[in-house]
């Protein structure tokens, strides 16, 4: 995506990788909007913690920024022997791996490099081939929102307006992003429509991050309070519902996402709006059989009592809203059932939630 600072215009990646370094680059998405910054961690552990903590954040970016960080972590080894190479890397991965436990496009970037990796038949070798990899999965992950968006562009037409949840856009990829790709499609299309940014509490992704893409890019928008989608609904103000997913159950066509999506699916079926969910192959799960057995991760209390802001002298800080003596539960995804879903948009096409399975070879899954 182009972002403009200070009027000058410039295309960044929402991560990268400077090789002379062994760095990888990411923005740091927790100042947004109200500041642009790019960040550099020096090695695994460091982008590990830049996951953990939402420095960078959305399935796709974790994934590239996890796949980054495998090849880090590989081309840092000052060992000797094979042995104790692959010792190292098996560390490596396990750390990354447990950064963020429910997206899965995470593992599935670790688990592809790893498998490349093993081609080579020194360490130097394999060094080479998880940067490679790794770029690899990050261009893959750009093409495929490109995709899904010139598969979602005929969902939105001139004066559709729009409901999204959360951040599911180029910040949340490594550029394009899955839910927004659509709207950018649409946008280059010459046709003109409406967004609704969800806040998306606690973290408030949709009223910091997405809001502040579609700005960028100059799509007409408007941030709503969560609570407020059902009464938009009601009134005959929403025409679509997009999303994104950090795990789609490939088998069943369950969506794990950010908070407060189950509940937009049950509102736009009671009021019969389409409801579609958009995905990058990375992000679907094919082994896992239910969505009970998706890991939900759940953060820190105080992401629910209180909130981050910009003071009028520019200082970041936080601010306690709750009561002080109440703790709070803070689950950071929830799962919506495939019978509320009206689409999955993927880069091979849009299909149903229980036809994922039996088209699984179209979409990257096993044969």
């Amino acid at each position: 995506m182009n972002v403009k600072i200070r009027n000058k215009t410039r295309h960044y990646r929402t991560v990268s990788f400077d090789a002379a370094a062994n760095a990888v680059v990411l923005i740091e998405q927790r100042l947004l909007p109200h500041r642009f910054e790019l960040v550099r961690t020096r090695d695994f552990r460091e982008t590990t913690a830049a996951i953990r903590d939402m420095v960078v954040r959305g399935a796709g970016a974790i994934g590239a920024a996890a796949a980054y960080g495998l090849a880090q972590g590989a081309r840092a080894f000052r060992g000797a022997g094979l042995a104790a190479f692959e010792r190292h890397v098996e560390k490596v991965f396990k750390t990354l791996k447990e950064a963020r436990p429910t997206a899965v496009d995470p593992l599935n970037a670790l688990i592809e490099v790893r498998r490349k990796m093993a081609a080579g038949q020194t360490i130097a070798e394999r060094q080479a081939i998880a940067l490679a990899a790794a770029e690899h999965f990050a261009d893959e992950d750009v093409a495929h929102c490109e995709a899904i968006g010139r598969h979602g562009a005929k969902l939105i037409r001139t004066g559709t307006r729009v409901l999204t949840h959360c951040n599911a856009g180029w910040l949340a990829f490594v550029d394009v992003g899955t839910a927004t790709a659509p709207m950018y499609a649409a946008q280059a299309a010459g046709r003109k429509f409406h967004v609704f940014c969800d806040e998306t509490r606690p973290r408030c992704q949709g009223a910091s991050l997405t809001a502040w893409e579609l700005a960028q890019q100059g799509i007409a928008h408007e941030v709503i309070a969560d609570n407020a989608a059902g009464f938009l609904m009601s009134r005959g103000e929403v025409d679509l519902v997009i999303v994104g997913s950090d795990r789609t159950l490939g088998r069943t066509g369950e969506v794990a996402n950010k908070i407060g999506t189950y509940t937009k699916a049950v509102l736009a079926n009671r009021h019969d709006i389409p409801f579609y969910v958009a995905i990058p192959f990375s992000t679907i799960d094919w082994d896992m059989k239910s969505g009970h057995s998706i890991p939900i991760e759940e953060r820190h209390a105080d992401e629910t009592l209180g909130a981050w802001g910009v003071t009028r002298l520019g200082r970041r800080e936080y601010v306690r809203v709750a009561n002080p003596t109440s703790g709070a539960r803070n689950p950071g995804f929830d799962v919506t059932p495939p019978e509320l879903i009206t689409g999955i948009i993927t880069p091979a096409g849009i299909f149903k939630p229980r036809e994922l399975w039996r088209n699984r070879a179209r979409l990257g899954g096993p044969r």
